[in-house]
């Protein structure tokens, strides 16, 4: 597609696209879902996105007990951010009855336990790959576990909620938990978040997943925009910038990154760059990341985004949902080209960020000194 299409009509095709899922309440990839669709009413400078999550969190907030398991994936900074911009009282009393019931649920090094039976997500590896005799004993009871994901659901909430309750302790919540994941999933020696860890093993899995890279970097940056000033955020600030530079190392002259994204063998896939691109120029717009450093990569990373839309604005290449597996050769084989909410939703982020830095860059410029 033609960076030039990328016009109101164009945008509102992807929001369409996005629209048009079938939100559970909740699954993996509603926040950044719903994000977009916020977005896609700010690019659009029409409400009607917006109504569609206010809509879909009130009907939600009839229900919400009893909780279920994946309510930690609800998309809790989008819903304060709703909150905010609406002042629904009802809503705001449901969000912080969700973020009371995630507060206190069994945790390991500070981090909450993603699922006491990891049997929700562990599946037998893509490409009929066969497990070893050890470890299909292990699928059998494979235990707790805490994933990368995370990372975008429940600091930013627990940041956002700072903004909703600020006596309830939430933004040091948020960065407690966050720094939390480094020394359960991250590997120095490459620089990157593994995608899961296992307590029954004590042990981490999988090097490098380019979605999961972006759902940690934005859940970094997003936790510095609402607890930037409390103990220990000066961490998440280091850790952010060192993840962002480190991808920027792996990033394919393409302007893509591999599924793993350290690993040819991978292969191609196409949200990492959404996702990328939304974090870059998010960073930059924080003062988080220096233009410097990032404009150019920013910019390759959302060009090729572009290039991955389709006419009819589907972003093309991206993975399904990968669950997870206990050999890495099954993230080789997940099926591409999944129109999902952790596709269209980034794009619609990707633009809407770009949107507000390139504002914020210009008038920057503007008010500098000029010499003669």
């Amino acid at each position: 597609m033609d960076t030039q299409k990328l016009d109101s009509q164009r945008i509102a095709e992807i929001a369409e696209r996005l629209g048009t899922h079938e939100f559970q309440g909740w699954f993996y990839g509603d926040s950044i879902g719903f994000e977009g669709l916020l977005a896609a009413s700010k690019l659009s400078n029409q409400s009607k996105w917006m109504d569609f999550a206010h809509g879909f969190f009130r009907a939600w907030a009839t229900r919400i007990e009893p909780f279920l398991p994946d309510d930690n994936t609800a998309p809790g900074h989008v819903m304060c951010q709703i909150v905010e911009q609406t002042e629904d009282q009802v809503l705001k009393s449901a969000v912080l009855k969700l973020g009371q019931h995630l507060r206190h649920r069994r945790k390991v090094n500070g981090v909450s336990i993603t699922f006491e039976d990891t049997l929700r997500s562990l599946i037998p590896p893509y490409g009929g790959l066969e497990l070893s005799p050890e470890e299909q004993k292990q699928m059998h009871d494979p235990g707790p576990g805490i994933y990368l994901d995370c990372m975008h659901f429940d600091p930013p909430f627990y940041a956002h909620l700072s903004r909703l309750d600020p006596e309830g302790g939430w933004a040091q919540a948020a960065v407690n938990e966050i720094l939390g994941y480094k020394d359960l999933l991250f590997n120095h020696d490459i620089g990157l978040y593994r995608h899961f860890w296992l307590e029954k093993v004590n042990r981490a899995y999988t090097d490098g997943w380019g979605r999961g890279q972006g759902w940690a970097l934005l859940g970094l940056l997003d936790v510095l925009a609402y607890a930037e000033k409390v103990e220990k955020a000066e961490l998440v600030l280091n850790e952010a910038q060192t993840l962002a530079e480190t991808m920027l190392h792996y990033q394919n002259s393409d302007g893509n990154w591999y599924s793993l994204v350290h690993d040819a063998r991978s292969g191609p896939e196409s949200s990492t760059a959404a996702f990328m691109a939304t974090a870059f120029y998010r960073g930059m717009s924080q003062g988080i990341l220096s233009p410097d450093k990032f404009l150019k990569p920013a910019e390759k990373a959302y060009q090729a985004m572009v290039q991955n839309l389709d006419d009819a604005g589907n972003l093309l290449g991206v993975s399904a949902a990968v669950f997870s597996a206990l050999i890495e050769a099954h993230y080789w084989h997940v099926p591409l080209n999944q129109i999902v909410p952790w596709g269209q939703g980034p794009v619609l982020t990707a633009l809407a960020a770009r949107q507000s830095f390139s504002t914020s860059f210009i008038r920057t410029s503007e008010s500098k000194p000029h010499h003669q």
